[in-house]
């Protein structure tokens, strides 16, 4: 069934479409498309962020694995490298300070109608991805392969089962989140 609509584009393309929609729905329900939610998050006097964040990760983590187990996914890691993580963390960290949206959260303001999300998030974005498209010869060449460790995971890196990670680091993330939510954070 999945190997039929991988070949498949437009399903596809379909069901991205949807999932899209249902994540920024998701997104704006759970409050984090809000300008007011995501700077609380960085002043630390919100955490509506981190809490949305750790269910994703822990849901996802859980969901990959065990599609993975059941061979019905295969995982691909992308290569990266310190340069290119610093470099990444420190643009994304940057415009989420200066325009207070994440590309996810964006998209979702975006379509709750918020105009600086649009200007703002989507024409930033753009520009910003050709600024970047334009010099991505010479940080491929220089930064972005600085501290290269390859297409590796934690299991990979270990030399374990994956469950061995996956188990013990969705306990200490679902502990956080608990502790969140009782200390009223």
């Amino acid at each position: 069934m999945f190997k039929t609509l991988y070949s498949r584009k437009g399903p596809q393309l379909v069901i991205g479409l949807i999932i899209g929609i249902l994540f920024g729905f998701l997104l704006q329900r759970g409050g984090v498309t809000h300008y007011d939610v995501i700077i609380g998050q960085l002043l630390l006097t919100d955490f509506t962020v981190v809490k949305v964040m750790l269910s994703a990760v822990i849901t996802g983590m859980l969901g990959v694995h065990l599609l993975k187990s059941l061979g019905l996914a295969k995982l691909h890691p992308k290569p990266g490298s310190l340069g290119s993580t610093v470099l990444g963390g420190l643009i994304f960290g940057a415009g989420f300070a200066i325009l207070g949206y994440c590309p996810g959260t964006v998209a979702g303001a975006v379509g709750q109608g918020s105009l600086d999300a649009l200007f703002g998030g989507v024409v930033g974005a753009l520009i910003g991805a050709g600024i970047f498209a334009a010099i991505y010869p010479k940080l491929q060449k220089g930064i972005l392969n600085k501290g290269d460790f390859g297409p590796q995971t934690l299991p990979e890196l270990f030399g374990v089962n994956p469950w061995i990670i996956v188990i013990p680091s969705a306990i200490i993330l679902t502990s956080l989140l608990v502790w969140l939510e009782k200390a009223g954070l």
